[in-house]
């Protein structure tokens, strides 16, 4: 019997038992569709997580602050330490100018006074336990273009836009004032604050003067850019900053000569400049800080992900293997006059097992490319639903696409599984004698 001879019996016999077949079939198709779109999710997480962190972002910068003097290391004979390096304009280009640096992002900062409204929301009223007077605190501010790259995620609402005049962010700390958790975040959006910046006169009746305005609260994040409770962008930082620096100085922090930035924070070219490029800033004289074991746990956390979910892939396609295994010894069993007729007529073992490993590979491959499709698509679907969440938390989405190794992978695999799932009804069906095969049972 020739190899084209045994596909069409093969082919035959799985039109005359189209009910098993399609369940078989089905069968296949959720485990290679389960197995496909969990691969594709997860080298695109991969992707997306690696990419980020090489290209910078919070898990990949380098965080930058006004070092103190380390007076641990002075002797009697030393001068004694001066000031911190001021955080200013110098300081930023400076670092900039470093070697392995792709970016710098600056965070401003700006002593507020701010007063909440008379009147609170009711929703706000039904879970605060306190209502705050005036608060005296900081607001920071960025090119909120950057915010991906930083290190804030949004809790509820939305980041202010980029140049808005009126719209600030508020940290957890803020939401700690009213007493309320982080799961009531949203009650706290939309409420008007009025804000006020501070500047100190050194004579006259008039001590401090109040720049206010009114700005109205779109979102509650939670961030480790600088200390503040406020987020807003850099233009209504600088503009009251700017009022504030015109006057005498306020604290440690605020006035003519201070520093004009909480912190920068420092995009390296890539994982493996992060050292260094930590190593040269210290070396110019500020303090660092960088997640580099963190980084390195990403990574080891995302191999063990893509390991755990094609377990359980290739579990799904056992299970189904196992199921082509019951379908094929039931067709053994049903069709054991076939083949007893078939070696009446001089077919040899070889050529029954080849019939039966070939019905159960038409099986296989017809399960896999209906599930590597259904993966993809499913893929597709989770992806738009991930995206739309990523794109509300104001950072960039996945690129789902479908490797071409997953692809041949899922087919192949699901094909060469079938085969494997059919070789014990085959040798079965290839070890029946004639004269039993074809008398009654």
């Amino acid at each position: 019997m020739s190899w084209r001879d045994a596909f069409a019996l093969a082919r035959r016999s799985v039109y005359r038992r189209l009910g098993r077949a399609v369940l078989t079939i089905l069968a296949v198709t959720l485990a290679a569709a389960l197995l496909t779109s969990l691969l594709v999710l997860a080298g695109a997480a991969r992707t997306r997580v690696l990419n980020q962190l090489s290209k910078g972002g919070p898990l990949a910068g380098i965080q930058v602050a006004a070092a103190a003097p380390n007076l641990g290391q002075l002797d009697r004979d030393s001068p004694q330490p001066g000031p911190p390096k001021p955080l200013d304009d110098v300081a930023l280009r400076r670092i900039r100018a470093l070697r392995g640096v792709a970016s710098v992002i600056a965070v401003e900062q700006a002593p507020i006074v701010v007063i909440p409204p008379t009147r609170i929301p009711r929703a706000l009223q039904a879970v605060a336990s306190r209502k705050p007077g005036t608060i005296q605190t900081t607001m920071i501010g960025t090119e909120l273009q950057d915010a991906s790259k930083l290190p804030i995620s949004i809790i509820s609402g939305r980041l202010p836009a980029p140049n808005a005049q009126t719209e600030v962010a508020v940290t957890e700390t803020f939401l700690q004032r009213y007493g309320i958790g982080k799961r009531d975040a949203a009650t706290v959006v939309g409420m008007q604050l009025e804000i006020g910046s501070p500047r100190k006169y050194a004579f006259g009746n008039v001590r401090v003067r109040g720049r206010w305005t009114k700005q109205t609260i779109v979102g509650v994040v939670a961030q480790q850019a600088a200390n503040g409770e406020v987020l807003t962008g850099a233009s209504s930082v600088e503009a009251a900053r700017s009022w504030t620096a015109g006057g005498e100085q306020i604290g440690d922090s605020i006035g003519p000569d201070s520093s004009p930035y909480a912190g920068l924070f420092v995009i390296a070219a890539g994982l493996d400049q992060i050292g260094p490029v930590r190593s040269r800033i210290t070396q110019v004289g500020y303090s660092t800080s960088a997640p580099e074991n963190l980084i390195n746990s990403v990574q080891r956390y995302l191999h063990v992900i893509e390991i755990v979910l094609s377990g359980i892939g290739v579990i799904a396609l056992v299970i189904a293997g196992l199921g082509i295994t019951n379908a094929m010894l039931a067709s053994v069993r049903e069709r054991r006059r076939e083949i007893g007729v078939l070696k009446a007529i001089g077919a040899r073992d070889r050529d029954v097992r080849h019939v039966f490993l070939l019905e159960a590979g038409l099986l296989g491959l017809a399960g896999g490319l209906l599930g590597t499709v259904g993966g993809w698509g499913i893929a597709r679907t989770l992806g738009s639903v991930v995206n739309r969440y990523l794109s509300h938390q104001g950072l960039v989405g996945v690129q789902v696409g479908m490797p071409a190794v997953v692809a041949l992978g899922g087919i192949v695999g699901a094909t060469v599984l079938a085969l494997l799932a059919g070789t014990v009804p085959a040798q079965r069906a290839a070890g029946l004698p004639a004269r039993q095969a074809m008398g009654d049972e």
